[in-house]
């Protein structure tokens, strides 16, 4: 099959922004199946703090790469462009169009465009002495080593996300160049037909919705969610327990900090990681941006959307 010609349809945009309400309303318009371009909403039991589409909405359009794995597994984002790729595939063979909708940039953009990675290289025990050093050093010692040596993955990087940081470290103690060296050599030619949308909003109204939504969370049952993968037994330094959302509450189920400190850690870590969402989507061609600050012009905005979306992928502008 000739990706070339397959049609894709993007979302992206930060947190909070609105993404799920507006992707369901486009799916059911242009016969959409969603692909979650989320890294961690692959895992089961992680619902709250992943931010899933409810069952609900989930019943509405169908929705793919979602409680795919358990926490204890690893999931890379070459298993999940491998993965989203053949999602893409059967969607179209069913004659749908394949609509992917998500916040993970290098995720998302891995998909749109001919990113290939290597998994040969890895050194589980560099991996490992790293770990140690975080955890007897603080997060911030790797950090500050990962800024010495490949500043762009630093600042693109939270100190917390403990994981990518020691990949991004492993990635040039074993090839000598650095981790945004080697995403900016990347060859970005489109793999499909892509119409990609963002959403971004009034900055003080995003943080404001992010600090609510975490309260929501709360409301909902966030510390209990958390507290079931802990009597997993998953090590601290794993994947889904250096998920955001997950790994603010570590420190208070071990009696380091209050539930109140964790909370506003969640929303401070959240806020930061919009910013970083941001960032990244900002350096991706070809996005139509759409400021959707204000309610009011929902409407007017989803029919503007829909326009550049059947004009862009020759598609019918409703059912």
């Amino acid at each position: 099959m000739n990706n070339a010609r397959q049609k894709l349809l993007v979302l992206v945009g930060p947190t909070a922004v609105g993404k799920t309400a507006l992707s369901l309303a486009l799916a059911k318009r242009f016969q959409c199946e969603i692909i979650s371009g989320d890294s961690m909403q692959v895992y089961r039991g992680m619902d709250i703090g992943t931010a899933k589409a409810t069952p609900e909405e989930r019943s509405m359009v169908p929705h793919h790469l979602i409680d795919i794995l358990d926490p204890e597994e690893a999931f890379s984002v070459s298993d999940f462009q491998a993965l989203t790729r053949q999602t893409i595939a059967g969607v179209q063979a069913r004659g749908r169009l394949p609509f992917l909708v998500g916040g993970t940039g290098l995720y998302v953009e891995s998909v749109c465009y001919n990113y290939e990675f290597s998994e040969a290289e890895s050194d589980e025990a560099f991996r490992s002495e790293m770990q140690r050093k975080a955890e007897l050093e603080g997060n911030e010692s790797l950090h500050r080593e990962l800024a010495a040596i490949d500043p762009q993955s630093a600042s693109r990087l939270h100190p917390n996300d403990v994981r990518r940081v020691i990949r991004a470290l492993e990635v040039y103690k074993l090839t000598g160049r650095t981790m945004s060296d080697q995403l900016s050599r990347q060859q970005k030619e489109p793999m499909y037909d892509l119409c990609l949308i963002g959403l971004t909003m009034d900055r003080t109204i995003l943080y404001k919705r992010i600090e609510e939504r975490v309260d929501l969370m709360m409301r909902e049952g966030l510390l209990d969610e958390v507290e079931r993968l802990i009597r997993r037994g998953l090590p601290r330094s794993s994947v889904a327990l250096q998920a955001l959302g997950y790994k603010e509450f570590l420190d208070y189920f071990e009696g380091s900090c209050t539930l109140e400190d964790a909370i506003a850690r969640l929303k401070q870590d959240t806020r930061r990681f919009a910013k970083r969402q941001l960032s990244w989507f900002r350096h991706m061609k070809d996005i139509h941006w759409f400021d959707v600050t204000d309610e009011q012009k929902k409407v007017q905005q989803i029919e503007e959307i829909s326009g550049i979306i059947a004009e862009k992928l020759n598609l019918p502008g409703n059912d």
